[in-house]
């Protein structure tokens, strides 16, 4: 670790992630140089912990039971606004990193980011900077600029029920409804019904169409 590095020691950490391996594999990289002081896996225990330690910066993965990690930053914000939120996740679609921006987070980067970028990251969001892995920062521009309507996907979105963004996303990139049955450990026959659902809510009519509709929208 770089020199640079050294002024991260004095900052309190929460992880939050639903996914226990990945929290120790986070704790293990970053312990030794901030003070990691709770750990979250969904909405309800990572507010109940970020509320009772008040850390500097909250790591925060996206999608969580309970309502996902803007809902974790919407609970808390209201009470304790000096909470600095980085989203951490291995998702880099344009609604997720939009989504939770809107809801207060400083910064967005994915999980392929190494340990010391991501105490860099979490040190410069403690001060108050904006970080974002570099791919990530155009989805907001855009969404400032108006390229992207955001409006638009917020509301389309909300009709999906989680799982069936899970399916529409993979259908998407070009699965097909086995592979998604085997990534998702669900029936094909679930599948099915969950694609026939996303069609109809997004009022599209066939897999091409959702597609473009997912592209266009830079979801996959």
């Amino acid at each position: 670790m770089s020199d640079e590095m050294t002024d991260v020691g004095g900052l309190r950490v929460v992880i939050v992630d639903d996914h226990a391996m990945f929290r120790a594999g986070v704790r293990h990289e970053i312990g030794q140089h901030c003070n990691v002081v709770g750990e979250g896996e969904d909405v309800a225990t990572a507010v109940a912990v970020i509320v009772a330690t008040e850390p500097d910066v909250v790591l925060l993965d996206v999608h969580l039971p309970g309502g996902g990690g803007a809902e974790v930053i919407k609970q808390v914000l209201p009470t304790r606004p000096d909470v600095k939120f980085l989203a951490l996740s291995v998702s880099d679609a344009a609604q997720d990193v939009i989504g939770v921006i809107r809801a207060g987070a400083r910064g967005y980067v994915t999980k392929s980011i190494n340990s010391e970028e991501l105490l860099e990251g979490m040190a410069r969001v403690a001060a108050g900077d904006a970080v974002f892995s570099p791919r990530l920062a155009g989805f907001v521009l855009d969404a400032f600029s108006g390229a992207i309507d955001v409006s638009a996907i917020d509301e389309e979105l909300d009709r999906l029920s989680v799982r069936e963004r899970e399916v529409m996303k993979l259908i998407a990139r070009g699965y097909s409804y086995r592979e998604v049955a085997k990534e998702l450990f669900i029936s094909i026959k679930t599948v099915e019904t969950h694609v026939s659902s996303v069609l109809r809510k997004l009022q599209l009519s066939n897999r091409h169409q959702l597609t473009k509709w997912a592209t266009d929208r830079h979801l996959v």
